[in-house]
């Protein structure tokens, strides 16, 4: 079809982003025979393998290698640690990220008979967009996963240093002598921890009244506890009201007019969207909007479908691969269940691990629930004595439904804590009775079995 002067290309779908979520997606609409065009600005596998899930759990697991050997002393006799970023470095550049080249993730979804096309796309209608000049239709429709970019909060004078983002962080050759993160999430955190742990001086900094803003207070609370104990300098109720250089690095000067001092800055305050770039306008959409909402079949307008992170559910991998997997059998026609966000899983990799599902208190509280829970100590149960040092900091909350007797939320924080909260995702998505969880019987000793003396004060 000639639309003046440009000759648009035709594909039964395109998708614009191909990360986790988009790569689902385009991978099933062309396994299921479609015509796919893929199109992606940066690396096709997106932020999870190039500077997120991936390499930062590389750097987390060789940090926790050396907090356990510091731990010998303890348990098991002597032990004497060197730390050595040479060799994370080069995991994360040859095993993970094949030194940032995609060639073997465009050539995987060449073979399925995808398009792929790098650069970045702008609506100029509702099933078509440009790229570089190149224009494109869809016959079934769009699907938008262009996920999300750091966020720089309004700090005077911010845009004068050189900071770091998390993907500098990830890509970091050497250890800064001493390191101020500011934001005190799951990202901001499992790197200041890092990177402690191989020598660098940290300080955090959370505006929020405890770490973990999005979980709940005793997690946070619990956290600070072991990370000041560990050695790292932790201010929270506080944010950042100028940054500068200095002939130290960088100088950061907070609201209680404290100033910090570090070789390094790393600014990990969340995540946002670009969707004014994007011209969704042209597609009947919002471009002012914060992000794109979405029904449960992840449709955003008619031939138009979102996933990820750009659907504002939760930035996290296994939520866009969901999303995806719904998106392709809408697209195609097959019967799936409607998108279910009442157990949506979180796991923040600090030592020790949080894991969260569901619903906080103060959530729960604010759909006006009648809430009912229940803390216990995940370091006091038989398990966290007996595993000891790395133990010592734990708290499992229950959040239910006075009304329905079932949970709503559950969070848990420990050793492994990301695999023993599957048994409250579990719960929590088939919406299995308190009453039925206490007749359980749980394993001694182990982790999961604090979930059971948090169920026995949930009355």
């Amino acid at each position: 079809q000639r639309k003046g002067s440009i000759v648009a290309e035709s594909y039964d779908l395109i998708v614009i982003g191909m990360g986790v979520g988009g790569e689902e997606v385009a991978g099933r609409a062309a396994d299921a025979g479609l015509t796919v065009l893929a199109v992606e600005k940066n690396l096709v596998g997106g932020e999870c393998p190039y500077w997120g899930c991936v390499p930062s759990k590389m750097m987390v697991r060789a940090g926790d290698t050396l907090a356990e050997g510091a731990r010998v002393a303890k348990l098991a006799g002597r032990s004497q640690i060197s730390p050595d970023w040479t060799p994370v470095a080069k995991r994360i550049r040859e095993q993970a990220t094949d030194d940032w080249n995609d060639q073997v993730a465009v050539e995987r979804h060449e073979k399925k008979g995808s398009t792929v096309v790098k650069g970045a796309a702008r609506f100029v209608g509702p099933r078509a967009i440009e790229v570089d000049g190149a224009r494109y239709e869809a016959k079934k429709g769009v699907v938008i996963a262009t996920g999300t970019d750091p966020a720089v909060p309004p700090v005077t004078s911010l845009d004068s240093v050189d900071y770091w983002t998390n993907r500098n962080a990830i890509e970091a050759e050497a250890v800064p002598e001493s390191l101020i993160v500011m934001g005190g999430g799951p990202i901001g955190l499992e790197l200041a921890q890092v990177f402690h742990r191989f020598g660098s001086k940290v300080s955090v900094v959370e505006m929020a009244d405890h770490l973990l803003p999005a979980e709940e207070p005793e997690n946070g609370a619990a956290l600070k506890d072991a990370l000041v104990a560990e050695g790292i300098e932790v201010f929270t109720g506080v944010g950042a009201n100028r940054a500068a250089s200095s002939s130290g690095g960088v100088e950061l000067t907070l609201g209680d007019d404290r100033t910090l001092t570090a070789k390094r800055l790393l600014v990990a305050t969340g995540r946002k969207t670009n969707l004014t770039s994007l011209g969704i306008g042209a597609a009947g959409l919002d471009e002012e909007a914060h992000n794109i909402e979405v029904d449960e079949h992840m449709r955003a307008a008619d031939g138009i479908w979102a996933i990820g992170d750009v659907t504002n559910h939760g930035g996290f991998t296994h939520l866009a691969v969901y999303q995806g997997r719904i998106a392709a059998a809408d697209i195609l026609g097959d019967d799936h269940a409607p998108a279910d966000y009442s157990a949506v899983p979180r796991v923040t990799f600090t030592d020790p691990e949080v894991a969260s599902v569901g619903l906080t208190e103060s959530q729960a509280r604010e759909k006006g629930l009648n809430v009912k829970t229940s803390v216990a100590k995940t370091s006091s149960s038989a398990r966290g004595w007996l595993h000891g040092p790395g133990a010592e900091y734990g708290v499992t909350k229950l959040v239910a439904d006075a009304d329905t007797g079932g949970l709503v939320g559950a969070s848990t924080m420990g050793p492994r804590a990301g695999d023993v909260i599957g048994l409250l995702i579990l719960a929590i998505k088939e919406r299995i009775p308190v009453t039925s969880l206490k007749e359980l019987i749980f394993p001694y000793p182990t982790f999961v079995r604090g979930i059971e003396d948090a169920l026995r004060d949930l009355n």
